[in-house]
């Protein structure tokens, strides 16, 4: 059965001090949700806004209860911390959203040895462990999930040679959500991933990949907080090892109407700039 309230329920989620994470985590915590946030972000960015404090306060202020962790979610000791503080705070932990993720869209040649090791460590191996760290908490949930913001493998040379280090980081996100999502089926633990079709109007996208242009064609983060809510609403027994789209999450929830969610209002849909990864 659907549950209908993610009310007192616990979210450890990496990254979250802005943007995508930051929204799904106001959407929880308009329930009454409790949210662990592991960011790196304890002072403010000179380009960026906001940081694991003010998304902390941001949370109690839409109603839900939170918890700031500064660390690293490449470090395995700051991963354990976090587990057992969400835990010694809340009592448990009942869903994990690996939120955190670097992006760089360089070529091949053009990819520098440190920036792959980041995308790898962030991405791939602090998805892993991060959700590893949980399953003994998951375990006693009565409806546990992972959710992880990565694509469907599309195994498209389109895809694949586009930006081969990036894609290999966020495919691996994927892939060992689906691992973890087979493993431990028989404990109940969903797990999936959650992408989106167009563009989000985030930092990434204006410092990244288009700038205002691309804003401007863009969905808000609202639509993939959405989204987000309704797949950890799910049944996690039945719900699982999916890899999953945010418009067709919301259209099988009841979204017929997805104008709202323009970044820039009244932009017509066949206007938005379709996302990577998906044909």
């Amino acid at each position: 059965m659907t549950a209908s309230t993610l009310a007192g329920k616990t979210i450890l989620m990496s990254g979250g001090s802005r943007g995508i994470g930051l929204a799904i985590a106001l959407r929880a915590a308009a329930d009454g949700a409790n949210i662990a946030l592991l960011a790196k972000t304890d002072t403010p960015h000179p380009r960026l806004e906001g940081t694991i404090h003010t998304a902390a306060q941001q949370i109690r202020d839409a109603g839900g209860q939170a918890l700031a962790i500064v660390g690293d979610v490449r470090n395995d000791d700051d991963i354990t911390e976090a587990v057992l503080k969400t835990q010694g705070e809340f009592g448990g932990i009942d869903v994990v959203v690996n939120n955190a993720s670097v992006i760089d869209l360089s070529g091949s040649l053009e990819l520098s040895a440190k920036k792959y090791d980041l995308m790898q460590g962030v991405n791939v191996r602090g998805t892993f462990m991060l959700s590893r760290a949980a399953v003994p908490m998951l375990r006693d949930s009565v409806n546990p999930h992972i959710l992880s913001l990565s694509p469907p493998l599309n195994l498209s040379p389109k895809w694949l040679g586009a930006h081969t280090g990036y894609t290999l980081a966020k495919y691996g996100m994927t892939m060992a959500t689906l691992g973890l999502a087979a493993e431990f089926a028989d404990d109940g633990i969903a797990a999936n991933t959650l992408w989106p079709r167009t563009t989000i109007a985030t930092a990434a996208v204006q410092n990244v990949l288009g700038g205002d242009r691309l804003m401007k064609a863009s969905r808000t983060p609202a639509v993939y907080a959405d989204a987000a809510y309704e797949v950890m609403l799910k049944p996690a027994r039945s719900y699982t090892g999916q890899t999953l789209v945010v418009e067709d999450v919301l259209a099988d929830a009841g979204v017929t109407d997805f104008s709202g969610y323009a970044a820039v209002p009244g932009t017509p849909d066949e206007a938005l700039y379709p996302d990577i990864f998906l044909d």
